[in-house]
């Protein structure tokens, strides 16, 4: 893992055997701080990360520690050991319990996060014209949550999950790994109903697979060492109140959905700032050169050319955005779309008839419909579909006017 710079760890008069594993492993240069001083050393240091023993902290130096850590221009993770009470929302709890190798992946994956920050804000400062930014609001905004239980804790941990992202339930860990192949997910947290031998399975089954090994996983209502091998890096056991539980997962949900954000705006600035970093699709701009040169291009070579248009009845941002990911993993490779302003996304299929184009735009659709995240407060989105292709004498206006104007709908 590169470095940007030291390890700071932040302890009171003693120094946990944590801290000197780490020191002795020799992969990071480890800085010791107290209390006192923790905040003016991350200014002046500039560290890599930070890792504090919670177990001997007050809440005002935790305060101005975590504040400091937040307000830093490139993400500064922090990892709390043995958290008591309530901690900053900025803090990854650990527990000692789990040893050094746990402490170590868990550094790693979050330094992963910094890392790719760095790099991104590197790039966009070497090409001061590139039309891409990094969003700046909450991760957890754009934050999308898998809730797994059939137990008494599942509704109220519903509601308190639901109160900062988005909640897709699921009643078995089997439907949980579907959901988990069909969309991009910040977060699991799994309530009771589950036995600790089932519970193993699954999360072996998420630690084979590359996509998911730093995966923030939940574990509520078991004890630390239900399972034996814990080879997620952020796999977490909480126990508690649904509130607890969710303050406890909301910090590692977060740090993943900055990873997402990130990957995103990485894919948009490799582009050269054709990807929107929010939707995953083309930004309007772009869609709109690229369609002209299709259909310029489909009519010179007598080819097919087809478009589709979905559109969300009074769907929310998050709705929106949340489908358009969805819809930009579904698309084929040689396939574009863009999300516009009023909520709708068109998407053009090259080299396809229109009886193909609604082939695929009524699947696109049943698996949005399926797969997307609708609030509380909002009836299911249920997309709706026209399709249009591309005539002799069409022009990329001509197609698109009669594609807002189609009345009919495909079925979704």
């Amino acid at each position: 893992m590169s470095q940007q710079g030291p390890i700071l760890f932040v302890s009171g008069t003693e120094r946990l055997p944590l801290a000197i594993a780490l020191d002795d492993c020799k992969l990071f240069p480890l800085i010791d701080s107290n209390w006192a001083d923790a905040a003016d050393a991350v200014e002046r240091l500039m560290p890599a990360a930070v890792i504090a023993d919670l177990s001997g902290s007050d809440d005002f130096s935790l305060k101005a520690l975590a504040d400091k850590a937040g307000s830093m221009p490139l993400y500064l993770p922090m990892i709390g050991i043995d958290p008591v009470g309530e901690v900053p929302a900025n803090i990854l709890p650990y527990s000692s319990g789990r040893g050094f190798d746990g402490l170590l992946a868990r550094l790693n994956a979050a330094l992963r996060v910094r890392t790719l920050h760095a790099t991104i804000e590197r790039r966009l400062n070497d090409d001061s014209a590139m039309p891409v930014r990094i969003p700046h609001s909450d991760p957890l905004d754009d934050a999308t949550v898998l809730l797994v239980g059939r137990g008494a804790s599942y509704p109220s941990l519903s509601v308190a999950l639901g109160e900062r992202v988005a909640v897709i339930g699921s009643l078995s860990l089997e439907a949980a790994i579907s959901h988990l192949n069909a969309r991009d997910l910040d977060g699991v947290v799994i309530g009771a109903g589950f036995s600790a031998r089932v519970l193993d399975n699954f999360i072996t089954t998420l630690a084979d697979d590359t996509r998911f090994r730093h995966l923030p996983v939940i574990v509520s209502g078991l004890p630390l060492d239900a399972i034996g091998k814990q080879p997620l890096a952020n796999l977490e056991f909480a126990s508690g109140d649904a509130a607890t539980v969710a303050a406890i997962a909301l910090p590692f949900i977060r740090q993943h959905a900055l990873d997402s954000r990130l990957a995103r705006t990485l894919k948009s600035i490799e582009s050269g700032g054709l990807l929107d970093p929010r939707s995953g699709l083309m930004t309007e701009s772009a869609f709109g050169r690229e369609f002209t040169s299709a259909v310029t291009d489909s009519i010179s070579r007598g080819a097919g050319l087809s478009a589709a248009r979905f559109l969300f009845d009074q769907a929310s941002e998050r709705t929106r955005l949340d489908a358009a990911r969805i819809l930009s993993r579904l698309m084929r490779r040689f396939d574009f779309a863009t999300l516009h302003a009023d909520g709708s996304i068109t998407a053009a299929f090259a080299e396809t008839d229109l009886r193909e184009a609604h082939v695929i735009a009524r699947r696109i659709a049943s698996v949005v419909k399926h797969t997307m995240h609708a609030s509380r407060r909002e009836a299911p989105a249920d997309p709706h579909v026209s399709v249009a292709t591309l005539l002799a004498k069409d022009t990329p206006d001509r197609l698109l006017a009669r594609l807002q104007g189609n009345d009919q709908r495909a079925a979704s």
